[in-house]
């Protein structure tokens, strides 16, 4: 199967909505790993909008599955991602101003950056993750930059699922084999949801792990958290 990871900022963006503890962040890593999921993926920005960078700390213990933290590599982060050690660190290309992760790295034009902080985090015994577009020279080019996995941005295959499925998965097919072929590991994410994760599972070769929050929380709002995990588990089955 493919591993699920659960992306649980906006557990923390409700919560921040109003102060206080309500819903309790640790708690909810806590939880989704009793009913399922194989990881935990918090991405802490700079202003702290959702995820806070204490929140990464307070969670470090609690993991029992797999910790991904997503960012990008500006000194904070590193240094927050050198004193926990996760399991995996991807690396996304988050402007400041930036809502949600909407596009991956141009990995060509920031080949020497990326080799750069791949090397960095390695030589702290970390897995790198470079979240990129699924084109064959960004697969390319992460994979000369050092990195373990890529992970393919889906947003595009998510726009075009409704319309023409098969047409939206090939591009990601055709850069899982040439990922695989590197020796790169292969996650995706982005507006993955119950209505298209079983689709593009069965579809891309290969595939590691899904990072998946918003849709997810979303879905547990009307299903509960444990039949939600369960739901986007039974998609991953091959």
């Amino acid at each position: 199967m493919t591993r699920l990871s659960v992306n649980i900022n906006k557990i923390a963006t409700l919560r921040n909505a109003r102060g206080g503890n309500i819903p309790n962040v640790l708690q909810c890593a806590i939880d989704c790993q009793l009913f399922g999921a194989d990881g935990i993926t918090v991405h802490p920005r700079p202003d702290e909008r959702h995820i806070r960078y204490q929140d990464v700390y307070d969670i470090k213990p609690a993991i029992t599955t797999e910790y991904n933290i997503e960012g990008y590599p500006e000194e904070k982060f590193m240094k927050l991602v050198k004193d926990i050690k996760p399991d995996q660190v991807t690396l996304v290309p988050d402007l400041p101003s930036q809502v949600t992760s909407n596009f991956g790295w141009d990995a060509v034009a920031n080949k020497g950056f990326l080799t750069e902080i791949t090397k960095e985090l390695k030589a702290s015994g970390i897995r790198v993750s470079i979240f990129i577009g699924a084109t064959l020279p960004n697969v390319e080019s992460a994979a000369e930059a050092g990195a373990d996995r890529v992970e393919l941005y889906t947003e595009p295959y998510a726009t075009m699922f409704p319309q023409n499925a098969e047409l939206a998965v090939a591009p990601f097919v055709e850069a899982a084999k040439l990922a695989h072929k590197l020796g790169l590991g292969i996650n995706a994410g982005h507006d993955l949801s119950l209505l298209n994760l079983k689709y593009i599972n069965e579809k891309i070769p290969y595939l590691d792990e899904v990072s998946i929050g918003h849709a997810l929380i979303s879905d547990a709002l009307y299903l509960g958290l444990e039949k939600t995990i369960q739901a986007y588990q039974n998609c991953l089955i091959k």
